[in-house]
């Protein structure tokens, strides 16, 4: 029996005519229908017309870590609407207490959870958390942050600040004081000829705090995996010497998880991978997977401790506070969404198909000479395309522009490095729900690869050899 599609015409119409959507130039709307996505169901979305797409970036903005139309998590937060839907922070509530408990048995060393819901507002907390102590602490002086070229930690004023992707903070500053940049630590890109890679982009970090002065310096904020600056793994050497830098200068690090977090990269969190210890970190994203909004900041004690040193003192507490951090649809939402990546295993799934894509990735690096380097972690992966593969000049915006848009042609979905880095957003995104099987790993690469020919054309066949006398 064949059913026919709903008739989305009025959705359509009245989206095109009142909702402003998110990093999008709306001129392009008055020539092109805009697109709704209607439906979703494990990896497949549906769009207003019945097209299907299969989703390689889990909501467009790596969110829905384990797949849509998850009835679980929808009854959960209906269970728990019904009967407490809000109070404010200030108190208690039990799907809060019992996520906090849960989260924490994966992060071993860290110990107090607050609540907000946003990534940018979780990292706008963790800043406040080291101007505070700067004050209480420090006589005010150890206030700045550091933080790194090509990472992004969200989009309100102070997060901006500390975003080291041009093309997403020009046109809003002056942008608060006291935010102070780090070199990349992309080897593809290397800014240092000589030596070990890791530890010289390590050391700069050093030279910057010893530049600033170790007495100003409050904390460094950074991302695990590079995210939107283009899946960038830091090299072998990086952590442990950054690490180390923290803990010789008495500098709080702050991990931004938003992205890494929930299993994306084949571990419980991305900093995992590296035997690190951070002090604050700060999650969203795949919290929830989507189903509700959710943002953690999650410190150690030893942070949490220095807001209560003056018991007397009104302004000795955490002044903060999020008005959606007191909803209980979010910490309701994550704990099913975390008894799902128990239950089903997904983050060794991710760990097991991130491998299987990142070889398929590979595989098409030797039949394209636009792919210059593949990266990535787990379900969690990025090619960077180039116009010349002996140069590594990058490929230009269109191009890759393109690459997205004929893989969605053939039926899939990615992503790409867009509009923040000047001459640099030539990276394909992928980051698949963590319940990707490997035909779907398969239908990603294969759709990526008629793409690439499409736009580039296949790699030259090599050079005919001659046959000796």
């Amino acid at each position: 029996m064949v059913t026919s599609t709903p008739d989305f015409s009025p959705d359509t119409a009245a989206d095109r005519a009142h909702v402003w959507h998110h990093l999008f130039q709306h001129h392009a709307l008055e020539s092109v229908e805009p697109r709704l996505i209607v439906r979703g169901h494990g990896m497949r979305v549906w769009d207003q017309h019945g097209r299907e797409f299969l989703d390689a970036v889990s909501g467009g903005v790596w969110t829905v870590n384990v797949g849509y139309g998850r009835e679980r998590i929808a009854n959960a937060v209906r269970d728990q609407l019904v009967t407490m839907n809000y109070f404010a922070q200030t108190v208690g509530s039990v799907p809060a207490a019992q996520f906090a408990t849960r989260l924490l048995e994966k992060m071993p060393g860290l110990n107090r959870v607050y609540y907000s819901n946003s990534g940018s507002e979780a990292n706008e907390k963790a800043f406040k958390m080291v101007r505070q102590i700067s004050a209480a602490h420090h006589g005010g002086k150890k206030w700045k942050i550091l933080f790194r070229e090509r990472d992004y930690h969200g989009t309100t004023l102070a997060a901006l600040a500390a975003c080291g992707q041009p093309q997403r903070t020009a046109h809003y500053g002056p942008y608060p004081e006291g935010f102070v940049q780090v070199p990349h630590c992309l080897e593809y890109r290397r800014q240092w000829k000589d030596g070990d890679y890791g530890r010289r982009a390590a050391d700069a970090i050093e030279e910057t705090i010893l530049r600033e002065g170790p007495e100003t310096v409050g904390a460094l904020c950074l991302e695990p995996i590079t995210a939107g600056g283009g899946i960038i793994i830091p090299p072998t050497g990086y952590w442990e010497r950054v690490q180390s830098i923290c803990r010789q200068y008495d500098i709080l690090l702050i991990l931004d998880e938003v992205v890494c977090g929930m299993g994306r990269t084949g571990a419980w969190f991305g900093y995992q991978h590296f035997g690190i210890q951070p002090d604050i970190v700060t999650l969203a994203k795949g919290l929830a997977s989507g189903y509700a909004a959710i943002a953690c900041t999650v410190t150690t004690e030893a942070v949490f401790n220095r807001f209560k040193t003056r018991p007397d003192d009104p302004l000795n507490c955490f002044r903060d506070i999020s008005t959606f951090g007191g909803c209980t649809a979010g910490p309701a939402a994550a704990l099913e969404n975390l008894r799902i990546l128990e239950d089903e295993d997904l983050v060794t799934n991710s760990r097991l198909m991130g491998a299987r894509l990142k070889a398929g990735l590979e595989q098409l690096k030797r039949l394209h000479a636009a792919i210059g380097e593949v990266r990535g972690l787990g379900l969690f992966a990025g090619v960077e395309l180039v116009a010349d593969r002996s140069t590594r000049k990058p490929a230009p915006e269109s191009a890759v522009q393109k690459v997205v848009a004929e893989t969605a042609a053939r039926g899939v979905l990615i992503g790409m490095t867009n509009r923040s880095l000047p001459g640099l957003n030539n990276t394909l995104c992928f980051a698949p729900a963590l319940i990707a099987t490997a035909n779907d790993i398969d239908a990603i690469t294969a759709a990526v690869d008629g793409a690439l020919t499409a736009v580039f054309g296949p790699l030259p066949p090599p050079p005919a050899q001659s046959t000796p006398r």
